[in-house]
């Protein structure tokens, strides 16, 4: 079942002000600001290449930016963060991430590990919820692609969530129900009070009410 997100502090979740980026010495876009607050969804959009993974990145505080400011429920991500803000901000990246000589509950008990008290009875149900019941103890290289990315979205339903996920192209080797399925979900975080950031060139059919999108071309330096 689909907790509601822990609250948040008053200020907005996650704002971005005059972000630049630069990548082999090559600025890839600028001047980029936004907040984010309870409820809101950004689809972050453009061409290849103009930095949306590199955006994704700034803002979890996995790199720093080239100008401008970050703030995750106020606080700079890049900071040593500890656990307390480890524990609000959930980032599943391009890549699956998982380990392949490990079965996909293995892998998901290893993930839900950096949520702070998953209980090992949630991983069953956790990838049951994404069609990988009986496949619990199938090493994930044995797994089709898109199987192996639902092993790195089911810690999208382990109990209570992180209320802030940050999602570089969830949707890559899902096929059309998983794409339904994912849709909902996030709608569904988001309606609770959670806040979504993800790239995608994939059109939603499924949106919350607050959702937003973000075309990094047009901040092409």
């Amino acid at each position: 079942m689909h907790e509601r997100p822990a609250p948040t502090d008053a200020g907005p979740v996650l704002s971005a002000a005059d972000l630049g980026c630069e990548r082999d010495q090559r600025r890839l876009f600028s001047d980029v600001s936004f907040q984010l607050w309870p409820g809101d969804m950004l689809r972050v959009r453009g061409p290849n290449g103009c930095g949306k993974s590199s955006l994704l990145r700034l803002l979890c505080g996995l790199a720093r930016p080239a100008t401008g400011r970050v703030q995750v429920f106020g606080r700079d991500p890049a900071r040593p963060r500890g656990g307390a803000l480890a524990a609000r901000l959930l980032w599943i990246g391009h890549a699956a991430g998982i380990k392949a000589l490990l079965t996909s509950e293995e892998n998901l008990a290893w993930l839900g590990a950096l949520q702070a008290g998953v209980a090992g009875a949630a991983i069953g149900p956790a990838l049951a919820a994404v069609g990988l019941r009986g496949f619990e103890d199938t090493p994930c290289h044995a797994l089709s692609a898109g199987q192996q990315r639902r092993v790195a979205l089911a810690r999208l339903y382990l109990p209570d969530p992180p209320p802030l996920w940050i999602l570089d192209e969830p949707f890559t080797a899902l096929d059309t129900q998983g794409t339904a399925q994912l849709e909902r979900h996030l709608a569904a975080h988001c309606v609770l009070g959670g806040t979504v950031v993800l790239t995608t060139h994939h059109e939603l059919v499924r949106r919350p009410p607050a959702c937003h999108d973000l075309d990094l071309g047009q901040y092409a330096a």
